[in-house]
């Protein structure tokens, strides 16, 4: 919905105090959110303050997931939660890190691009970021950005964003909003709430030439009238603009406790922007999402089988983030509530007998990953759901590994496996991408392997094509390995069957069973995950459930 009077585009920032990891990105996912059910073309952009160009180098169990853009971007697991909460594609001009402003910055003065000017952090750097959030802005013909900046305030890296956005301020007075998110904690000897870790955030924030237009206060309960009252009188800010934001059983109940709040109501004031009724169809279809999220009873179980399990619980839900939404979604859609276990993979190889515990689960995933580590767990576990006719499902990695288990065991191929593990393997069933073998011999791995949207092919009356109700799609990749077409043949004789290729037939991108079979065994080379959404199933997470069910 387009203002006849809007001159500019709006700016929401959303920054973060305290402490990290309170939920600033589900904030600022659930802010777009309601905003787009009031009717405004919503855009979102994550700042992360490392020095990484992107997220594609850094390991899961630390930093979490690596979210694909459609155009091959790697990129904060944030920029999932937008996707999925907006219902939107986003690209690289969505994503930026400090390595990448730097990068540009130094190759444009390499260039001359700043007609011989000495170049300087300030101002150069923060105009870059501007030119970065407004190109954002404009690309996706936004009414509203919501800025993300990754980290706290206190944070030295920071400096440069908030700066950024300081200048924007100015700039735009009526157009930029502050929302700071910060964590009220409850000690629990004291048992009182307290303020005033906000408090030093909101001035830490005032030291940067910033006022928070709103503070979301993130708590284990409600926040009281009083806490409120202290904040508001403490940090400048209106009584009207502290929205509660308590612990939630869902992260779905975010944007209508928000709405409850009155959040919504607030922005479009502060940004003069005219908005639509709130209790719009986006709003009702929103809401009755989470109300099949609560009523969901009956329970299906899932062992999700992996590696990246090691740093222990706490991480698990940032390594397979997509994954475990996608399966969520799903699930929701066929009335039923997933129940995951985590299992470390290389529990089967220290103890071969422990496998049997797989006969208790509904159905059995195998998510992505790289490396030698707990691979002949992860192939035990596939012959057993083959064996014994679990529902499977595989992605990325996950069909590499079904491949190379169907291989050694239906297919006559003894001691197949794919090079990435087994360099010197008599039949390798899978295969370096020829576009990758200089990449890995020269380690030029930044941002090479194969990324982001590409089409398929799929067989009439397969487990997909059912699935898709399509026989052409379009999903993300992230990859350097595909199965090897010389042994194509071969392994479809012994049964399998390759349902999905790309358009000129030469990679393999779905391989499964037949019904007659095996009632779900299919596995991916894609990772499915990135295109689910919530008011958005993906298919064939639907039909890995419906098999579950059964």
């Amino acid at each position: 919905m387009k203002d006849a009077s809007q001159k500019h585009p709006k700016y929401i920032f959303v920054v973060g105090g305290v402490i990290s990891g309170v939920g600033k990105g589900v904030t600022a996912s659930s802010i777009g959110r309601i905003l787009q059910n009031r009717g405004l073309t919503v855009t979102a952009l994550k700042i992360d303050p490392y020095v990484n160009v992107d997220a594609g180098t850094m390991n899961p169990t630390e930093h979490g997931e690596v979210f694909v853009l459609k155009d091959g971007d790697e990129t904060d697991q944030d920029m999932g939660n937008y996707e999925r909460f907006l219902n939107i594609d986003l690209t690289r001009t969505n994503y930026m890190t400090t390595g990448r402003v730097y990068q540009t910055v130094i190759e444009r003065e390499r260039n001359l691009e700043y007609q011989g000017k000495c170049v300087e952090v300030v101002p150069h750097v923060p105009l870059e970021i501007i030119a970065r959030i407004q190109k954002a802005t404009t690309d996706a013909h936004a009414d509203v950005a919501i800025i993300e900046v990754g980290g706290t305030v206190g944070e030295y890296q920071n400096v440069l964003f908030l700066e950024a956005a300081r200048m924007m301020k100015i700039k735009y007075p009526k157009d930029v909003v502050f929302v700071m998110v910060s964590y009220l904690p409850i000690p629990s000897k004291v048992g009182e709430m307290k303020t005033k870790p906000t408090q030093y955030a909101v001035r830490t924030l005032n030291a940067s030439g910033i006022q928070p237009d709103i503070i979301v206060a993130r708590s284990q309960v409600a926040m009281d009238e009083k806490r409120k009252e202290k904040l508001a009188f403490s940090c400048n800010v209106p009584h009207s603009n502290i929205i509660s934001a308590p612990d939630v059983d869902s992260i779905y109940d975010v944007p209508i406790n928000f709405e409850k709040e009155g959040l919504s109501d607030l922005l479009c004031e502060l940004l003069s922007t005219t908005c639509g009724v709130s209790e719009s169809k986006g709003a009702k279809d929103w809401k009755a999402f989470v109300k099949r999220v609560h009523s969901a009873k009956k329970e299906i179980n899932i062992a999700v089988i992996g590696k990246y399990f090691e740093t222990g619980e706490y991480i698990l839900s940032d390594a397979y983030l997509s994954v475990i939404e996608a399966i969520k979604y799903s699930a929701y859609s066929e009335n039923v509530k997933p129940v995951l276990t985590w299992i470390n993979s290389e529990k089967y190889e220290k103890d071969p007998k422990s496998i049997k515990e797989l006969a208790k689960f509904d159905g059995i995933l195998v998510p992505g990953g790289f490396g030698k580590r707990g691979i002949d767990g992860i192939l035990k576990a596939i012959e057993y759901a083959r064996v014994k006719k679990i529902p499977y499902f595989g992605l990325c990695y996950g069909m590499q590994l079904l491949v190379v288990e169907y291989a050694r065991n239906k297919a006559g191929l003894k001691g197949a496996h794919t090079v990435e593990v087994d360099p010197k393997t008599p039949h390798p069933v899978v295969l370096t991408m020829k576009d990758q073998v200089e990449k890995l011999k020269n380690k030029t791995y930044g941002n090479t392997m194969r990324l982001g949207d590409y089409p398929a092919s799929l067989k009439k009356g397969t487990i997909a094509a059912k699935a898709y109700g399509a026989t052409d799609v379009i999903e993300r990749h992230r990859h350097r390995y595909e199965v090897n077409n010389d042994y194509v043949a071969h392994l479809e004789k012994a049964g399998l069957v390759f349902s999905g290729k790309s358009p000129d037939g030469t990679l393999c991108e779905i391989a499964e069973l037949p019904q007659s079979v095996h009632p779900f065994f299919l596995a991916t080379q894609f990772h499915p995950e990135f295109l689910a959404r919530p008011l958005r199933p993906h298919k064939l997470f639907t039909a890995f459930v419906k098999a579950c069910k059964k």
